[in-house]
């Protein structure tokens, strides 16, 4: 696990209580540091501040999700402004969480995030063109392989196992995040909307998810 904080009494709080729930922690002060521990492979889940001293944490943020696709990133700021939060969580996020935090909160989110990024669920989901392989963590639209961030093939995987249901909101906030989760679910919108780009991007529809007002979302059977 990769903590990104150039403040030091909350980075060294931070890298303590991951420490003491049994995590194996490193601490990158700057953007520069945290992309050399990364190339190194340090990090499954990297907990990442915006206010980095030599680069915008937005731009990081989107440069690690693009860059290293299996690993879980968790943006923890104290920044507010919602649109900062769509814009981590269209680079990719999968959590944005605003300082001050409650620990065990943050903890348990955590966890969560790595029990659902090491879980297999069915050994491989189908529904038209769209296939998903659990055990590699891969996604294709017919023969072409799509790169999907671990909260998006979390969110495509349900659909998919209910595809041709309707899947309340409630329900994919729980499955695919956290059944405690407190925090906007605008997180959900950005991820439907960022699966929905790049499954159109692979030639399949866009609207093979579909929208239920006031319910939640669908994935569509021909």
């Amino acid at each position: 696990m990769l903590v990104v904080e150039d403040d030091e009494s909350l980075g060294a709080g931070l890298v303590g209580l991951l420490a003491a729930d049994g995590h194996e922690v490193r601490w990158a002060r700057r953007a520069e540091e945290a992309g050399r521990l990364l190339n190194d492979g340090v990090a499954d889940l990297v907990l990442l501040d915006l206010g980095l001293p030599d680069r915008d944490g937005l731009d990081l943020c989107g440069e690690i999700c693009e860059r290293y696709a299996d690993t879980v990133v968790v943006v923890v700021t104290a920044r507010t402004d919602e649109a900062d939060a769509v814009r981590a969580l269209d680079g990719g996020a999968d959590d944005f969480v605003v300082k001050p935090y409650r620990p065990i909160e943050l903890l348990a989110r955590l966890r969560a995030h790595l029990r659902r990024r090491g879980e297999s669920g069915q050994p491989e989901l189908r529904a038209g063109l769209v296939r998903l392989d659990q055990r590699s963590r891969r996604a294709w639209v017919g023969d072409l392989e799509i790169a999907l961030r671990p909260k998006e093939h979390e969110l495509l995987a349900v659909l998919v196992a209910s595809a041709g249901e309707a899947v309340r909101r409630e329900q994919l906030m729980e499955q695919v995040w956290d059944e405690h989760w407190s925090g906007s679910t605008k997180t959900l919108d950005v991820h439907v909307a960022n699966v929905r780009r790049k499954l159109a991007d692979a030639g399949e529809r866009w609207d093979r998810i579909a929208t239920l007002r006031g319910y939640g979302y669908r994935f569509e059977l021909d």
